[in-house]
C-alpha cells in the first residue's frame, strides 16, 4: 500500500481512492493539480497497484489497511474521502465498519454492485478477460483507446495513459480486485452520527443506480451530472469544473 500525502499543508484532509484496475496518479490526473490547491490530499494507491510487488488480497484487507492509516496519522479522523468507482466501495466500507470516522464520504459515480459467490466468480470470470485483454496485444489496445475515447470523450493522450496503467499490473490483483468487490456488501440505510453522504450520480449510467445510493444510504446528497461513468475525470475541462465545484460545496469550503 502506498499512501502520498500532497497540496495546501492547512486544507481539509481529503483522502483519493482510485477505481479497478487504477492508480491514483492516472485515475486524478486531470483533477489532482485543482484538488491540491485545496485540500491536503492523502492519495492512496493499492497492495498490487502500488509500483511493488504486492499482491491485492480483497476488499476488507486494504479497507484494514486505510483505516491503520487514518488512525495512526489522524487519531481515526478526517474530513473526507472520495471514491472514484471502485474506490466508493472504500468509501461505503469506512463509513459502514466505524472504525473510523469521516466528516464526509464522497462516492463517484459508483456502480456498488453486490452478489453472491458464485456470480461473482461467474463475473470475474467474463470481465476480467476483458479489464485486461489488451495487454501486449497492439491492435487491441487500439481498439480499446478508441472505445475510452468514445464512452469518456477522452483525448487521445489520456486514453493512452489509461491503457498503459492496466499493463503495470498483474493478473491476479485484477481478479482479486474485481471479484472481492462483488462480495463486499453494503448494509441498508447505512447512517452514522457526524458523517454526510454525497453522490455524484452520472445520469447516463441510469436509474437503478441511483435507487441504489438511496437504498444503502439514509438521506444521501446526491448531485446529478448528464455524463457517463466518471466522465468528468477523462472528460471535458468544464464537466470537469462542474463537479469540482460540487466536491467543495460537499466539503463545505
Amino acid at each position: 500500500m502506498r499512501f502520498d500525502e500532497m497540496g495546501k499543508k492547512d486544507g481539509k484532509i481529503l483522502m483519493l481512492l482510485p477505481g479497478t484496475c487504477m492508480n491514483y496518479e492516472t485515475n486524478f490526473s486531470k483533477v489532482l493539480d485543482a484538488l491540491k490547491e485545496k485540500y491536503h490530499l492523502i492519495c492512496v494507491n493499492y497492495d498490487g497497484f502500488d509500483g511493488t510487488d504486492t499482491e491485492f488480497k480483497d476488499m476488507i484487507d486494504v479497507t484494514e489497511k486505510i483505516e491503520k492509516y487514518i488512525k495512526d496519522n489522524y487519531n481515526g479522523r478526517i474530513d473526507g474521502a472520495l471514491g472514484s468507482s471502485l474506490g466508493s466501495s472504500f468509501v461505503g466500507q469506512l463509513i459502514q465498519r466505524e472504525n473510523v470516522h469521516l466528516d464526509h464520504g464522497i462516492f463517484g459515480s459508483p456502480d456498488l454492485d453486490q452478489c453472491g459467490k458464485f456470480s461473482a466468480w461467474l463475473q470475474s470470470k467474463l470481465v476480467v478477460p476483458l479489464l485486461s485483454g489488451f495487454i501486449g496485444n497492439e491492435k487491441k489496445k487500439q481498439q480499446t483507446k478508441e472505445k475510452l475515447k468514445k464512452a469518456f470523450d477522452m483525448s487521445d493522450e489520456d486514453a493512452e495513459k489509461f491503457v498503459n496503467c492496466f499493463s503495470q499490473f498483474s493478473m491476479e490483483s485484477i481478479k482479486n480486485e474485481y471479484y472481492s468487490d462483488l462480495l463486499t456488501w453494503l448494509n441498508d440505510d447505512i447512517y452514522v452520527e457526524g458523517t454526510k453522504v454525497h453522490f455524484i450520480y452520472a445520469k447516463k449510467m441510469g436509474e437503478k443506480y441511483l435507487n441504489r445510493y438511496k437504498k444503502y444510504f439514509r438521506d444521501p446528497q446526491i448531485r446529478e451530472f448528464d455524463m457517463t461513468h466518471e466522465q468528468w475525470l477523462f472528460g471535458s475541462e468544464e464537466l470537469s469544473k462542474a463537479v469540482l465545484k460540487a466536491i467543495d460545496e460537499f466539503m463545505e469550503i
